[in-house]
């Protein structure tokens, strides 16, 4: 299969290019009216210079949230991204950190605090790959996707809920104290060969996620996380760029299909809102179906 990575970002690589607008004679994705049901918070959005993150970044604050922008590498684009969002009538601010360093996280979050004054909502959306064949995958291919995937949401999840616990629950703004969304993967569930730390690193996700959602929940902080199938961003692009790559990838998904980032945008946005308020521990997957194995329609 190939990659379709959830993410959307290499967070230590450089910025890509937009992704190219769908074809004509492809289905679309809805285009809904925004709501400010976020207004009022403020929220950090980890690789959100590219791909889902920057969909999901732009998502809040046009929901009406401040957002901290944060990257690696690619300033313009993350710059790009903050004026983006605050045409929208909203705070942003793009910080360089990157989520595997511990000190990093801490200044990051500090500086989120001294500008914004606390933080409700954190999308811990940064991710890459290193594919290897398992017997060929390097020491240092397996720790950079383990350090950047799963521990960099252990840092910023850690930071989050001090946070979210030295401020508690303020009804005006929010039922909760804070909202956490992990950006997992549909292979969280679905094995996927020659990217076994990838794999891993997501299905680490989900028992963090779920372990931390049990933990917290009694402080009325939310935890859930967001798995996302193929999504048409510039990482992906060998998946769908021609129209051989597109109809061999619609054999994986029952809605016949690309999801856009846009797709995970609108299910971050509402997970992040009120409007979900009794959602803790889930994983939403937004995978136009993937995760059903579309092969078994007809018997595998």
């Amino acid at each position: 299969m190939t990659e379709l990575a959830a993410t959307g970002l290499d967070t230590t690589g450089s910025a890509a290019s937009p992704a190219p607008e769908p074809s004509a004679s492809e289905p679309a994705s809805p285009s809904l009216p925004a709501q400010r049901i976020l207004a009022g918070q403020r929220a950090l959005v980890t690789g959100a210079n590219s791909g889902i993150g920057r969909a999901v970044a732009i998502a809040l604050g046009q929901a009406g949230a401040d957002v901290v922008v944060n990257y690696v590498d690619g300033v313009e684009a993350a710059d790009a991204v903050v004026d983006e969002i605050r045409r929208f009538g909203v705070d942003s601010i793009a910080y360089q950190a990157d989520v595997s360093s511990e000190e990093q996280v801490g200044a990051m979050f500090e500086r989120m605090v001294q500008q914004f004054g606390t933080i409700d909502i954190l999308v811990n959306n940064a991710g890459l790959q290193r594919d290897a064949a398992f017997h060929e995958m390097t020491l240092a291919q397996w720790n950079t996707v383990l350090q950047v995937n799963l521990t960099g949401q252990f840092l910023c999840a850690r930071a989050a809920i001090r946070e979210f616990l030295r401020r508690g629950v303020v009804p005006s703004v929010s039922c909760a104290a804070g909202k956490i969304i992990c950006m997992s993967s549909v292979h969280q569930q679905i094995p996927w060969a020659g990217r076994a730390n990838y794999a891993a690193s997501k299905g680490g996700i989900k028992l963090l996620m779920e372990s931390l959602a049990q933990e917290v929940a009694p402080r009325r902080i939310r935890v859930n996380a967001i798995a996302p199938g193929a999504i048409r961003t510039p990482i992906n692009m060998a998946a769908w760029e021609t129209q051989e790559a597109y109809d061999k990838l619609m054999k994986l998904i029952p809605y016949d299909r690309i999801g856009e980032p846009e797709d995970i945008a609108r299910a971050a946005v509402w997970l992040a809102s009120d409007h979900s308020d009794y959602v803790v521990g889930t994983t939403l997957f937004v995978d136009g179906g993937m995760t059903l194995y579309p092969g078994f329609a007809t018997g595998g």
